[in-house]
């Protein structure tokens, strides 16, 4: 015999029985924990993951592999997939094996992409492509690619993945910066366009999470000098299980957040955050037009921002 809290429990257990998830770069860190939390509630997943290095080398089946058998041992649905989001024609493939393998997409979470770090006048441009298209088109490709499947259906729930890094800037980032700003302005326009049927995209900005990424960044930190060994520590104090940001994310791939579109998150280990959206709170009128002389005397007035140092992001 069961009480009413069992009852409650198998119920919030199994929110999301039905849906199927397709989570990018899901072999490890966030995407992993991300994986597992959609189908402990119940979600079918496409496990996703290129098995690259963190510059985009090679490739490896292993990680996806190893995360399927990691839901199925718990009693769960999964298939893996190791195409690149990065290119087209292997994004879609990706959402493919969701149609192909259970016949439906609902949710999409993207949060595969590579990382490079050196200061922008020193940075290779061919490494700078490679991790922008990591993030933004493949962010791009795989929403153009799943987003007709849930207009047709009139539901979605789309998560996307950003930082700091471009929202707000970090040194040394510039590539990482480029692709997840563009992946914030990507997430308020694909919002109002599918907004009407159904389908909800948002983002989640993680402050520093135990993840190859940062583990990284903190361990190459001392060959970087003293302001990339303070980053390194403050990164380290601050650092999260990936399981906090895979919480929120399925947080927002339930019914109940319907209400949040457009929405970009912030999530630390002991406080979560809502980003305003940006604004502008300095201004000043001009009754005659506008000149050279005018304007310059016009933007003296107002305070600029500080360029803030922002030491403890994903």
């Amino acid at each position: 015999m069961t009480n009413s809290n069992d009852e409650d429990r198998i119920e919030r257990a199994n929110d999301l029985e039905g849906r199927v998830a397709v989570v990018t770069g899901a072999g490890r860190g966030i995407g992993r924990a991300t994986a597992l939390a959609l189908s402990s509630r119940g979600a079918r997943v496409v496990v996703n993951d290129l098995g690259s290095s963190l510059q985009g080398a090679g490739d490896d089946a292993t990680p996806a592999n190893e995360v399927v058998r990691e839901i199925e041992k718990a009693g769960g649905v999964a298939v893996p997939n190791t195409d690149s989001v990065a290119e087209w024609e292997s994004a879609r493939r990706i959402i493919e094996t969701a149609l192909d393998a259970f016949g439906r997409i609902d949710l999409l979470v993207n949060n595969a992409g590579l990382s490079a770090t050196g200061p922008i006048f020193d940075h290779d441009p061919e490494l700078f492509d490679r991790v922008v298209r990591s993030h933004l088109h493949g962010t791009f490709y795989c929403m153009r690619a799943a987003s007709p499947h849930m207009k047709d259906a009139g539901y979605g729930r789309i998560v996307n993945v950003v930082s700091r890094a471009g929202l707000l800037g970090l040194p040394n980032q510039s590539a990482y910066g480029a692709g997840k700003g563009g992946v914030f302005g990507l997430t308020n326009v694909a919002s109002r366009d599918l907004a009407a049927f159904g389908i909800t995209v948002n983002a989640v900005n993680p402050a520093a999470t135990d993840t190859r990424m940062v583990t990284n960044a903190i361990a190459t930190s001392k060959s970087r000098g003293p302001e990339a060994e303070k980053m390194a520590a403050g990164l380290l104090a601050a650092l999260q299980p990936p399981e906090n940001i895979a919480a929120l994310i399925t947080a927002l791939c339930l019914d109940e957040a319907a209400q949040f579109n457009g929405e970009i998150f912030y999530l630390e280990k002991d406080r979560v955050g809502l980003f305003d959206p940006l604004d502008m709170l300095q201004d000043a009128p001009s009754a005659d037009g506008w000149t050279i002389e005018s304007l310059s005397a016009a933007i003296s007035k107002f305070k600029p921002h500080a360029l803030r140092a922002v030491y403890s992001d994903d």
